[in-house]
């Protein structure tokens, strides 16, 4: 009767479950009985019985054959653990991960017969010797459940802890079959938007005791990418760029019929925007032509692009330092001129928040560099600047404001004339300030020199001076060459940008010969009006169902590991990105070097190979589902060997990363 019972309740569980992707456990417990009963071993995929079991670990025992007749078990590989008798209970199985080998019971005398018999030098060992000493036990961590969704039978479901542990005696142990590797790489993937990322791949060693590695491809839903967070870590080399172009080309082939999603594409080695024989000599941009707009500091031959500039003199606080990295970069480091590439200057926005007494000095400041950028040659549109508002005291543009005593002293012993009028132009502005700096080397210790109890001019002041009129040497002539990098009308590329994102385009800005300095300005500034759009937007209600994606290579160079700083652009993307549809990519080789605050808010990862066990670590700490897996990703070195972790997978899930390639179509749907 109870026989009956439980084979009722069986076929009931089985017809409630019908359509349910579980069915495959199912299918495969079926064909396991049918092969123990004819003892045919060499087609099991059973390996064992559970040793000792906890909520967290498990310890199982298997023997030689029947690891061989799975072709092996390498450590990282799944395997899944099921009641022996089920009885009423709907199909599950526990999902376990190879972590180790472990002692057994009879390790110690398993040793000490291993010893006897090599001290013997036995050519064979009798039957009864063969069967003891191929017995051993693996240890493994449960990762957690996948059953029938009790609300929706039809649904799979995952839960990253177990509902029950019994004696161990009650479970059997298999290494899972194709059809249930699908399930469990695949099972839990969101069922739009898909698409192949690569194959499973549970070791780097290409050797397997019998039959071929599995065939299983990996997908992921790039709606687990839209207003994410994205890491890619891992040494150089090792394919991080590699699945990044991924993610770009499942971004547009998705989302071709709606363009919901704008990308920007900070290319720091132009390998986006530019053909590429690693590529197939196809990139995003030539793929993609009609949806991908380039925008180049230097126009290369066979790249449709569009010029990107720096107004040099609108944004004087960051452009400074470009110019100084630009002089170290070519040696031009004279003394003046290593004393000019120090000057730190305000920022123009700062200046009206400042009290009319105030104004002037950092005003005169920003002049004196106007003054030298024109003197250099750099064009400028006067209308527009006059438009920035720098008039202390309300009274003519492009004038510092000297002391009618200072400029009557200064005019008298360089010209031996009477002052002009007040400056109104930068032609007039750099005739003031060179008969300022002659006056100031020639008499430094003039009384017109002070200004009330503090100098006239400080030491940003002064190197300034000397490097717009020096004693020896070229001056502004020296900046020349970087006037290529400049145009007076720069920023109106922002607001093409953005409405290009808009419009659901993808933007590459090339920045292959640039400097840390200029990557990290024009990151900056665009990230800045890119989270300004799209806040304006969630304010307006306008954001819909569109969503803007961001991508940052070498992110250590960009973003702040301070974890304090918290009111950055890149924070406040770790923050609000979300609730703002704004999404991101970064990729470095250490997660050490990202600050903890974006870290610990990213929802997506893809690590090849750290070298380092400090980077392990610091990535376990954050993420916990990488804990236990360490020393795999520090020993693996093929390219393009990844343990990955989405929104829709709730444990890592080791991949080898299909190779970009732009004319093979991305798989879209479930």
């Amino acid at each position: 009767m109870t026989k009956k019972m439980t084979t009722l309740s069986s076929m009931m569980n089985t017809a409630a479950t019908q359509g349910n992707p579980i069915q495959a456990l199912h299918k495969f417990l079926e064909a396991e009985a049918k092969f123990e009963a004819a003892s045919l071993i060499d087609k099991m995929r059973f390996v064992g019985y559970v040793l000792e079991l906890g909520y967290d670990v498990a310890k199982i025992i298997t023997s030689d054959p029947y690891k061989l007749a799975v072709g092996g078990i390498p450590r990282g590989s799944f395997l899944i653990m099921t009641p022996s008798k089920p009885g009423d209970l709907p199909p599950h199985f526990s999902l376990l991960r190879v972590t180790g080998v472990s002692p057994t019971p009879l390790s110690l005398q398993v040793q000490q017969t291993y010893f006897e018999l090599h001290k013997r030098s036995m050519p064979e060992l009798d039957i009864w010797t063969q069967g003891e000493l191929q017995w051993g036990a693996l240890d493994c961590d449960v990762l957690g459940m996948f059953y029938a969704d009790p609300s929706d039978m039809t649904r799979l479901a995952f839960s990253g802890d177990v509902n029950n542990v019994v004696s161990a005696h009650r479970y059997k142990v298999y290494a899972p079959d194709e059809a249930l590797l699908q399930l469990i790489v695949n099972g839990t993937v969101k069922k739009d938007l898909w698409f192949d990322i690569g194959l499973l791949r549970t070791m780097e060693c290409g050797l397997v005791s019998q039959g071929a590695l599995p065939n299983i491809p990996v997908s992921i839903s790039m709606r687990d990418f839209r207003g994410c967070r994205t890491a890619m870590f891992g040494k150089t080399r090792l394919g991080k760029s590699n699945v990044v172009k991924l993610i770009a080309q499942g971004m547009l082939e998705t989302t071709a019929a709606d363009n919901s999603v704008g990308q920007l594409i900070f290319d720091i080695n132009g390998e986006y925007a530019n053909d590429n024989p690693q590529d197939g000599n196809r990139s995003i941009r030539s793929a993609f032509a009609d949806r991908c707009q380039v925008y180049a500091l230097t126009t290369r031959p066979n790249t449709p692009s569009q010029p990107l500039r720096l107004n040099f003199y609108e944004q004087p606080s960051s452009c400074i330092e470009i110019i100084a990295s630009m002089l170290a970069q070519d040696n031009k480091m004279s003394n003046y001129v290593r004393s000019f590439a120090t000057v730190k200057l305000p920022l123009i926005g700062s200046i009206a928040g400042l009290a009319e007494g105030e104004k002037a000095r950092p005003i005169r400041k920003i002049q004196m560099y106007w003054a030298i950028l024109h003197k250099a040659g750099f064009a400028m549109d006067e209308p527009r600047l006059r438009r920035l508002g720098l008039a202390a005291r309300h009274t003519k543009h492009f004038d510092p404001h000297f002391n009618q005593a200072l400029r009557a002293a200064a005019h008298q012993a360089v010209r031996n004339a009477a002052p002009p009028g007040d400056p109104a132009t930068l032609d007039e502005l750099v005739a003031e300030l060179e008969v300022m700096a002659q006056f100031r080397r020639d008499d430094p210790n003039n009384a017109a020199l002070m200004s009330g109890n503090k100098p006239m001019f400080d030491a940003d002041d002064g190197a300034m001076l000397e490097f717009l009129n020096p004693a020896s040497g070229s001056g502004p002539t020296i900046l020349r060459p970087y006037t290529t990098y400049h145009s007076p009308h720069a920023g109106d590329f922002v607001n093409e940008i953005l409405k290009l994102m808009d419009e659901g385009k993808t933007v590459i800005l090339d920045l292959g010969n640039a400097t840390d300095e200029i990557r990290r300005y024009f990151a900056d500034m665009l990230s800045r009006a890119v989270f300004s759009n799209q806040e304006q937007k969630f304010v307006g209600n306008k954001l819909g169902d569109k969503f803007v994606q961001l991508y940052f290579e070498e992110a250590h160079n960009l973003f702040p590991v301070d974890d304090k700083d918290l009111t950055g652009v890149y924070a406040r993307f770790a923050k609000e990105g979300a609730k703002f549809h704004i999404g991101m990519v970064y990729s470095t080789q250490s997660p050490s070097t990202i600050n903890r605050e974006l870290l610990a808010q990213t929802e997506n990862f893809f690590v090849a190979h750290l070298a380092s066990q400090d980077e392990t670590k610091a990535l376990a700490r954050v993420q916990i589902a990488f804990a236990g897996i360490e020393q795999d990703i520090l020993r693996a070195k093929t390219p393009g060997y990844i343990r990955m972790l989405t929104l829709s997978h709730r444990f890592v899930v080791p991949v080898q990363a299909r190779k970009f390639e732009a004319d093979v179509p991305i798989v879209t749907g479930s």
